[in-house]
């Protein structure tokens, strides 16, 4: 089964907001971003809003496509496959760029969220979906 999903990377200066789980199979850290599952008839941007406000009780204002991402992974012997849209947002609430971690009401999470810069991530730190950074460079803020 294919499954939809809308994301987004909030950027503050050179870091983007994510949270963090741990890989079933390494016990490993990695970092994932914000979002979540597009239910049937929603569209991918309504979907986006509805996970940030379930997942970090924070509205979003101006979201822009960035790009479409397709993720297949295996976990536990269980084949997934994701399209996801992934958008690039700001909050409506300035303040939230102040602050060092949002708590994310996400069961996956094992920590908040937290703003982490672009460069940290690698093969010890990775961040899923892949190819969301490649997506950034090639959309700089101007």
């Amino acid at each position: 089964m294919i499954r939809p999903r809308a994301i987004c990377l909030f950027r503050r200066e050179d870091s983007i907001l994510v949270a963090f789980g741990l890989d079933p199979r390494t016990g490993g850290q990695y970092a994932r971003t914000l979002g979540g599952g597009i239910e049937f008839g929603e569209r991918a941007e309504d979907a986006l809003r509805r996970e940030m406000r379930e997942e970090l009780a924070a509205d979003i204002r101006d979201p822009q496509l960035l790009g479409v991402l397709e993720n297949i992974f295996e976990i536990e012997r269980q084949r997934h496959h994701e399209i996801i849209f992934v958008f690039d947002a700001a909050f409506a609430d300035p303040a939230l760029y102040d602050r060092s971690e949002l708590p994310v009401n996400e069961s996956a999470c094992i920590a908040p969220a937290r703003w982490v810069p672009i460069d940290a991530f690698s093969d010890e730190l990775p961040v899923y979906p892949r190819g969301v950074i490649d997506l950034l460079r090639r959309n700089p803020r101007t």
